[in-house]
């Protein structure tokens, strides 16, 4: 069965950087399943799969074409139930369902604001003339207008990460001992920064820094695969 997922790059196609991508890239290794990674623009999206979906990842899986990490994670569970679980049960799914809210809420927005300008700067010229267009109209306002709140947001991102700080005091993961979808999910994010922006968004000494560190060594170092920016 050949498997392949779409995933979202700039004008360097050797570094995906799409968080939700990276959420599908780690759950697919979680399962130790292999996939073929397609590298697209964004302008490229609406082409592929003959128009199955506007946004990515998508996975191909032999026949089934499956689009949105979570659902993914979903389908992923229930077709390879003798692989490594990505949810502990009924109830990680929930609390899954959580993280996800709390990261796309709390942490995407902040980090989209530190790191958007450098989003941009990554792009084929094509992608950066959509990039712009979309994310002004989500902002309400201009890309360098989103940036210069950049400064303010990293000053504060830290305090944003005391949830997870605070359960990273008892466990290795947000999965207990071990990773499961939830870290994935917070993972992505971080990871999406890391391979973008130069900035620093996480401190050395930091419960955060440590976690994210045993994220990138996951799965023989899938995470690094791709340099920081």
């Amino acid at each position: 069965m050949s498997r392949k997922l779409y995933s979202l790059c700039g004008a360097d196609r050797t570094r995906p950087f799409s968080p939700h991508v990276w959420k599908t890239k780690m759950s697919l290794a979680h399962k130790g399943l292999d996939f073929d990674v397609v590298p697209i623009g964004f302008t490229e999206i609406p082409g592929i799969e003959n128009g199955a979906t506007t946004l990515v990842p998508l996975l191909r899986d032999g026949e089934r074409l499956v689009k949105d990490s979570f659902d993914i994670a979903l389908y992923l569970e229930e077709t390879y139930p003798d692989r490594p679980p990505l949810f502990a049960g009924e109830g990680a799914k929930a609390t899954a369902r959580f993280v996800e809210g709390w990261s796309q809420t709390t942490l995407h927005p902040a980090i989209a604001r530190i790191i958007i300008k450098d989003i941009h700067d990554s792009l084929d010229p094509v992608d950066q003339a959509y990039f712009r267009q979309s994310r002004e109209k989500r902002f309400g306002t201009s890309l360098e207008a989103v940036a210069e709140g950049g400064p303010a947001a990293l000053a504060t991102f830290a305090e944003k990460l005391e949830p997870l700080r605070h359960m990273l005091k008892f466990q290795d993961f947000l999965g207990g001992a071990e990773p499961l979808f939830a870290d994935y999910i917070v993972f992505g994010a971080f990871q999406w920064a890391r391979i973008v922006s130069p900035q620093s968004l996480l401190q050395p000494g930091d419960p955060v820094t440590g976690w994210f560190e045993r994220c990138l060594d996951l799965h023989g170092g899938l995470g690094r695969t791709v340099t920081a920016a």
